[in-house]
């Protein structure tokens, strides 16, 4: 089975860190042709976490995904460990 990258970077902005604070919500550039499965299989595995939902968000020619942590695991820990926060 080829592994390929699926997330492209995190993103940091003021509202993202609230989100990832208050929401335990992480924000990824992904490819467009992505599927929400696919960004929750990733995030799991490269990570060690266990993912509540995905939403994601098409605006201009970028994908984003937002990636909601389950309560027993940390947003604001993986965002320091990829550099985020």
């Amino acid at each position: 089975m080829e592994e390929k990258i699926i997330l492209r970077g995190t993103k940091s902005t003021e509202k993202i860190v609230k989100m990832i604070e208050r929401e335990n919500t992480l924000v990824f550039e992904t490819d467009r042709k992505t599927k929400k499965e696919e960004i929750k299989k990733e995030v799991e595995v490269l990570f060690d976490v266990k993912v509540e939902k995905v939403r994601t968000l098409i605006k201009g020619n970028k994908k984003y995904a937002y990636v909601k942590l389950k309560k027993e695991f940390s947003a604001a820990d993986v965002a320091t460990k990829v550099g985020t926060l």
